[in-house]
């Protein structure tokens, strides 16, 4: 990891000692919000009492605050005492639908919703940074858009925001935005760690139905059974991607779904499966969904029979741009120390929405390790979205030193 240059002054400008102590000194009261947050969790875009404990965790605060009319989303604007641009932090606030499998004191009291991707976590933090920055207004050379987002968790929720003028809420384009993403395992507690160009895959869906002619289990020559044809397309399929995609620019295609036939003397009428399919790149991804439906169409034919083949869109590769990328490195390191910074080898193949803002303007995703420091092996403990999913808290004055910190640095940029 280079330095960018000038860096070295900017960072210290910053005081990242005195920032990550105020921040421990928030530590209680964002552990207790998160905690809160925890214990109702609340799926997809409406999440009405998300958002009021959020608000009432900002009052006072010098904020405009926009409330979202097509989701219960929180924009606040933080002006700054120095003129200067805007950039952006985001954090997610829906939870999913997974019913805990923790005996925590604040596990979650709704049944069947449960906070595992670490969004509770995420929330608090935000709130910390806004607290800190809050506090530093005077240094800060523009405006912070703190974005607090409902329906990460496949409804779109960022889209939304933007079609509402999230981008736009300081008066003026943000430059820049920035994330933090918890781990529940993988990455050790402490760690904090991102790198440049994709960050997170795109993430499709493919639907197919295979149509024919059902009939009698003894006479398959009667019928045209679309059982044969659907297990020829799930293989070929993976063929495919091995021999169409290029191995340093991958893909992912999982069969998820199969569903066929209704006795064993039958001939169905109709096969169906369902894949999601993973890209790192927009050109791989328009090949994989090229060939894929070329695939499934053709064996079809070959077989006799009719097709019904649909592509979901999901959410767009999450690239972080290599400039932010470097600097958000840069102070992190600076930040905790250098021992607690690695760079990812890869991009994870999981997805989110906040490739929709990296889509539009320079962003930099960060990943903070929260595997509970009780003795588990991070590599082998529950991930994200398990219903054994446990993430520490105690990351979360790191998670709130680390966001105020890259916003006060990318506004001293310019």
């Amino acid at each position: 990891m280079s330095d960018l240059p000038g860096s070295d002054a900017l960072l210290d400008q910053l005081s990242l000692t005195e920032l990550a102590r105020s921040a421990a000194r928030l530590q209680p009261e964002l552990v207790s919000l998160r905690r809160e947050l925890h214990q109702e969790p609340e799926l997809g875009l409406d999440l009405p009492r998300t958002r009021d404990r959020l608000l009432a965790a900002l009052e006072g605060l010098p904020l405009d605050l926009t409330l979202g009319t097509g989701l219960t989303s929180i924009t606040a604007v933080l002006r700054g005492g120095r003129p200067g641009p805007a950039v952006l932090l985001r954090a997610d606030m829906d939870a999913l639908p997974v019913q805990e499998n923790l005996p925590l004191p604040y596990a979650s009291t709704i049944p069947g919703a449960m906070h595992a991707c670490g969004h509770d976590l995420h929330m608090a933090a935000l709130v910390g940074a806004t607290r800190l920055l809050a506090e530093r207004r005077a240094e800060l050379a523009g405006d912070v858009v703190l974005m607090f987002q409902p329906g990460e968790e496949g409804a779109g929720g960022a889209q939304l925001m933007v079609d509402e003028g999230v981008l736009e809420a300081a008066g003026k384009p943000v430059v820049a935005g920035y994330a933090l993403h918890v781990a529940a395992a993988l990455l050790p507690n402490g760690l904090i760690a991102t790198r440049p160009g994709p960050v997170l895959a795109a993430s499709d869906a493919l639907h197919v139905t295979l149509r024919g002619r059902g009939g009698h289990g003894s006479s398959p020559h009667s019928a045209l059974d679309p059982v044969p044809a659907l297990c020829e397309a799930v293989l070929a399929l993976q063929t495919m991607v091995t021999r169409r995609i290029d191995v340093f620019d991958p893909v992912v295609l999982t069969i998820g779904t199969l569903s066929a036939g209704t006795a064993a003397n039958v001939i169905p009428d109709e096969a169906r499966f369902s894949a999601t399919i993973r890209s790192f790149s927009p050109h791989a991804r328009e090949l994989v969904h090229r060939e894929a439906l070329r695939v499934v169409h053709g064996i079809a034919a070959a077989h006799g029979l009719e097709a019904v083949a649909e592509l979901e869109p999901g959410y767009p590769v999450t690239v972080n741009d290599p400039v932010e990328a470097e600097f958000a490195a840069a102070l992190a390191a600076r930040l905790v120390g250098p021992e607690r910074y690695v760079e990812m080898p890869q991009p994870v193949a999981g997805s989110e929405d906040f490739g929709v803002l990296s889509a539009i303007v320079p962003t930099a995703y960060l990943m903070l390790g929260a595997t509970p420091t009780d003795g588990r092996d991070p590599y082998t403990a529950p991930y994200n979205h398990s219903p054994e999913a446990e993430f520490d808290d105690g990351v979360l004055a790191d998670g709130a030193a680390l966001l105020a910190g890259l916003a006060l640095g990318r506004l001293a940029r310019g």
